[in-house]
């Protein structure tokens, strides 16, 4: 009995199954040739391998028991091998075309065995026809469930891969610190996908250059992860050492082309352990800023092209966070530098008062501010108290501080009362707003008014009257510490924030016994509301404003806390004012305040009846021959006698002005401070000026024997008159006087 179609295929296929060996042979050999992108790496070849042979084995076992299409058992293995080949970013397209290239060849034999065991030609034709049915029907479903696999591993790896990212954006650049940003990435990838984590910048990135400078690259290690051994996986560089990125290495090429590589074996940063690690470059804004390395050991499985992927969306993610941080931390030095620059770096030296001082730099991202204070030292063995704040961050907030705590000197020179300077300080911050409009080169984005907004607190203590005179533009207002301990705040006339203009400030005079403490600071000090202990920057500066930092009466209730606070840590004994400076910010400050802080403390002291010497003048100029002779005896009091001499000079030409220029009353008074200062007050306005008198003028010459003889000299107004005093000191150097 002739056998039947389905016979001849089953003998076919039973005699083809013989030679299994051979048959997949030739299919890898042919998918080798058409689909050589399946043999590059070696997972993938393996998998597509193993996947050829057990298709067709069960593919001619269906054909040799006669098994439906859609009954044939497929291998238990498939839907797992085509989820590996979608992990590793196999083109689906690659893989149905495999199946097809190995159907083609197992017909191709099929079809060469079918004239062999039968030689009814319309048998093998029929068996041929049937053939190409059940194979079609069997690599369609092998196609459709590879194809549903293959889509839902992708659609898997796609889902868990942005889940990664957003996660990654959440976890990575949550400060401006570059350190911390790196350090995120390698606990970030610790904890997903990889054993240990290395986070290299080159050193010439973190110097401010862009350059990634000439090979050998010299690398500084910022982060890796874990921190602890894992369980004897260490890299050889520790975090912050320098190390060399040798040529040639996986390092080195991919700082170098920036693009990513997948390495075997350890062998891209001498790990030993790790048998497979991703080499990850950090660019941003086209700047290599680093690399990353991203290692596996053990038992976990290779890294695959999806890794790959994923490792770069994060560290592009991270790269641009590290780039951030990177020029903030530039800027804000820039602007710290600028900042202290400007800044006092020590107390001048004054009898008047003790002082203290802090600066703390914001730690927050909107950067260094433009806070200031000073202390001056004013003629009359008075000092000027001064903390200012200037609205806004960064370089122009600094070099507008810069510009004020000048100014301020300036007006400070020429003794003006504490509301007139703050008068002509709002000026000051006017004309700086007017000239900041109109430049050129200030963005569309700039807030002028607000970038040269400012507070100013100004305070005159004087030593001889123990009496304080201050005034306020929008500034927070000070605290003041008596003799007994209790601390108050001082309710100064507010004033206006300075560069409002139009508006008038006003002053408010307190009388401090010896050893009271004066208390200024600025905003950021009160305002902040997570009490911890202060790094501290035991520089000298003040804070920045707020929105609108206008008091209001009574205070907001975060300044009225802070106040409060301020008034408690005061009012304890401390040993010292360093001490004091400490306690304070040791009670108000976070580690890292949002705003800066300016702190200055000042503990009067006083001068004495027995260091001041005070005469009433008529205005006859027969009064000066004794003005002379007071003074030589008081100078012999307090054995000051190789002044007397030059002050005597000095006394006569000054009451001789005041006699011939000014108005009664007239006063004569000598301080002995660090130096011997006298003065000469009348109730006269006009101010003396030095003026170089012609060779037959009788007078014009006082001023300049005045300003020869003397270290310092000046005029202050008051309400009523003026004072022209002179300084001699003790070491001075006197020339030698002639006169034409």
């Amino acid at each position: 009995m002739e056998p039947t179609a389905a016979g001849l295929i089953s003998r076919a296929a039973h005699e083809l199954g013989l030679r299994t060996d051979e048959l997949t042979a030739e299919v890898e050999q042919r998918l080798r040739h058409e689909l050589p992108a399946l043999w590059e790496d070696p997972d993938v070849a393996r998998t597509a391998a193993e996947n050829v042979v057990e298709h067709v084995v069960a593919a001619l076992a269906g054909l040799e028991h006669a098994i439906e299409p859609d009954l044939i058992e497929l291998p238990s293995a498939d839907v797992e091998r085509a989820r590996v080949l979608a992990r590793h970013g196999t083109p689906l397209s690659a893989m149905l075309r495999a199946f097809r290239l190995a159907e083609e060849i197992v017909l191709d034999r099929l079809f060469a065995q079918l004239p062999r065991l039968s030689q009814d030609a319309e048998q093998v034709s029929a068996a041929a026809r049937q053939l190409n049915v059940v194979s079609t029907k069997y690599v369609d479903r092998v196609s459709e469930q590879g194809v549903r696999a293959f889509q839902a591993e992708r659609d898997r790896r796609l889902r868990w891969r942005s889940a990664m990212v957003n996660e990654a954006s959440m976890c990575i650049g949550t400060t401006l610190d570059i350190a911390r940003t790196t350090q995120e990435l390698a606990d970030f990838a610790t904890e997903q996908f990889a054993d240990l984590v290395t986070v290299d910048l080159l050193d010439t990135v973190l110097r401010g250059q862009d350059a990634a400078g000439h090979s050998p690259l010299t690398l500084r290690r910022m982060a890796q992860g874990p921190d602890a051994d894992g369980g004897g996986l260490q890299p050889p560089v520790r975090p912050q050492q320098l190390h060399v990125c040798p040529e040639g290495s996986p390092c080195a090429e991919a700082l170098s082309s920036g693009r990513p590589s997948r390495q075997q074996q350890g062998r891209a940063s001498g790990v030993a352990r790790a048998h497979s690690t991703l080499v990850v470059p950090l660019r941003a804004r086209g700047t290599t800023l680093g690399v990353a390395e991203f290692h596996r050991y053990g038992t976990a499985a290779p890294y695959d092209d999806e890794d790959l992927l994923l490792a770069q969306e994060i560290v592009v993610r991270a790269a641009v966070a590290v780039d951030n941080a990177r020029h903030y931390t530039h800027a804000r030095a820039t602007a710290l530098t600028l900042q202290r620059s400007l800044l006092p770096r020590e107390a001048p030296r004054q009898s008047a008062v003790d002082v203290a001082y802090r600066y703390l730099p914001a730690g927050s991202e909107s950067g260094v501010g433009g806070d200031w204070y000073d202390v001056i030292p004013l003629s009359g063995a008075r000092v000027a108290l001064v903390v200012g704040d200037v609205v806004g961050h960064g370089i122009r907030a600094a070099a507008t501080m810069g510009r004020l705590r000048t100014a301020v000197r300036t007006l400070a020179d020429i003794d003006l009362p504490p509301d007139e300077l703050l008068t002509h300080l709002d000026d000051v911050v006017l004309r700086l707003a007017n000239e900041a409009s109109a430049d050129p080169d200030t963005g569309p984005e700039a807030d002028v008014g607000r970038d040269n907004g400012a507070t100013c607190l100004y305070a005159v203590y004087d030593p001889v009257a123990r009496r304080c005179t201050l005034a306020r533009a929008g500034h927070v207002p000070p605290v003041v510490v008596v003799r007994d301990g209790s601390a108050d705040v001082l309710e100064l006339p507010p004033g206006p924030p300075l560069g409002r203009g139009g508006l008038p400030f006003e002053t408010m005079e307190v009388d401090l016994h010896e050893g009271s403490l004066i208390a200024l600071c600025t905003d950021g000090l009160i305002e902040a509301r997570t009490p911890a202990r202060a790094t501290g920057d035991n520089l000298s500066a003040p804070a920045t404003a707020t929105e609108d930092p206008t008091p209001t009466a009574p205070h907001p209730p975060d300044i009225d806390a802070g106040l409060a606070t301020l008034r408690e840590v005061l009012a304890r004994p401390a040993p010292s004012l360093e001490a004091a400076c400490d306690s304070v910010l040791e009670a108000l400050l976070p580690s890292r305040p949002d705003d800066d802080v300016a702190l200055l403390l000042a503990r009067t002291r006083s001068l004495g009846a027995d260091r001041v010497a005070t005469w009433e003048l008529e205005a006859d100029p027969v009064v000066v021959a004794r003005a002379r002779s007071d003074v030589s005896g008081k100078l012999t009091d307090w054995g000051l006698e190789e002044l007397a001499f030059v002050a005597e000079l000095v006394v006569s030409e000054l009451v001789t002005n005041a006699i011939r220029y000014g108005r009664p009353p007239i006063r004569l008074r000598l301080i002995h401070d660090r130096s011997l200062l006298c003065e000469v007050s009348d109730a006269g306005s006009t101010t003396p000026h030095l003026r170089r008198a012609r060779v037959f003028d009788e007078g014009g010459r006082g001023l300049l024997l005045v300003a020869q003889l003397a270290g310092q000299w000046g005029t202050r107004h008051a309400r009523r008159g003026k004072t022209v005093w002179a300084e001699l000191s003790e070491t001075a150097e006197f020339p030698a006087l002639a006169f034409e």
